[in-house]
């Protein structure tokens, strides 16, 4: 039986994570029947629970020594997706393939981010890891550009998201209903993410009033609500800080963060626009054809706008509220031009993420092959 790992942010902790093993799983499962998953998730029993995987361990409350057995076992150890190779994360999420290329277990990236890498030793660490590796696959050019800049001599393939690959599930009228969403007016979708380490760019707290001031115009202009969606617990917070600035705050709408990836893929179908911040709520509409308008934190929302044929935008801190309502006009007046976009390009993309398993796998056959060798050899 083939064993393959995956390790990434995983467990339950934002959305877009989810749905990156959720595909993950799928690929792996359809392309090596029988295959034996194992998750190194950051909440075991949330992984458990919410994916088919056959073993789920948790890295960070594990010794070594208990890690060191599950990986050995690995035929292929898969780390990502997601943009995990970040300042102040990057040697974490690195533990598992330190201690696979030490056993001599292949290691594969699969389709992930990297960046910002400010930190000397975080960029020495990741250039380490990934000299090692059998091959990496990235999901955008600016990861390959950052990859190659630190000095990584293994080939580099762009590939793309694997939550591109996910089928949304039905948003139902009565989950709108239970979830307190009004009908009878347009819908639309909201995203705002907080500061942090994977988001440097982000040095105050302007792009609350940005956003704020957008969601008014929404309502006033385009005579819609507007439905923040967080695609992570901190984004919450976010989102009652904007609705706090906001004058019109009553036809504003906060969702529970309890919904699986795919609903909220569904849920994309009752927007007429999908306005904001996180890659994957941008990824999510675009899956439905959804038109959508970012604000982009880091070069990966550039990178992804770029690669459905939409002009990359100013970073949030170089947006003005004014270029952006304006913009936001123009998209509304638009929305038709904009899913037929959508329509053509989101296919391609999907071909590309399809890529990144078969890759990957071809790591695996050989490895079977020299143990199967062996094996006869000592029994001669």
């Amino acid at each position: 039986m083939t064993v393959i790992g995956i390790s990434g942010s995983y467990g339950g902790l934002n959305l877009g994570d989810e749905a990156i093993l959720t595909s993950a799983i799928e690929q792996l499962r359809a392309a090596v029947p029988g295959v034996e998953v194992v998750v190194f998730s950051r909440n075991a029993a949330h992984t458990r629970e919410n994916h088919a995987v056959d073993r789920v361990l948790n890295p960070r409350e594990a010794m070594k020594d208990e890690i060191t057995p599950e990986v050995e076992r690995l035929d292929l150890l898969l780390l990502g997706g997601g943009g995990i190779l970040y300042d102040s994360e990057a040697q974490t999420y690195l533990r598992e393939v330190t201690i696979a290329q030490r056993l001599g277990v292949p290691t594969y990236t699969f389709a992930i981010g990297v960046g910002p890498l400010k930190d000397r030793v975080e960029r020495d660490a990741v250039r380490e890891g990934l000299d090692r590796m059998t091959g990496i696959t990235v999901r955008e050019p600016s990861a390959k550009r950052l990859i190659e800049e630190i000095g990584v001599q293994v080939p580099v393939t762009v590939t793309a998201d694997p939550a591109l690959l996910l089928k949304p599930e039905p948003f139902t009228e009565e989950m709108l209903a239970e979830a307190g969403i009004p009908r009878g007016r347009p819908l639309v979708g909201l995203s705002v993410r907080e500061q942090g380490a994977a988001a440097p760019d982000l040095t105050d707290a302007a792009y609350h009033q940005l956003l704020a001031e957008a969601a008014d115009y929404i309502v006033q202009r385009f005579g819609a609500d507007v439905v923040f969606v967080p695609m992570e617990r901190a984004d919450v917070r976010e989102a009652h800080r904007v609705m706090g600035r906001m004058a019109v705050s009553e036809r504003a709408h906060l969702l529970q963060y309890r919904y699986t990836p795919r609903q909220i893929i569904g849920l994309m179908d009752h927007f007429e626009m999908a306005v904001g911040m996180r890659l994957h709520f941008l990824i999510f509409a675009a899956i439905t054809g959804t038109p959508l308008i970012a604000l982009p934190y880091a070069s990966k929302v550039s990178d992804f706008l770029s690669s459905i044929g939409l002009e990359p935008r100013a970073t949030v801190s170089h947006t003005t509220a004014g270029t952006f309502l304006a913009d936001l006009d123009r998209l509304w007046d638009h929305r038709a031009e904009q899913k037929g976009l959508l329509r053509d390009r989101i296919p391609v993309l999907m071909e590309r993420a399809r890529e990144t398993a078969p890759l990957a796998l071809q790591t695996v056959a050989p490895r079977a092959e020299t143990a199967a060798k062996a094996a006869a050899k000592a029994a001669e």
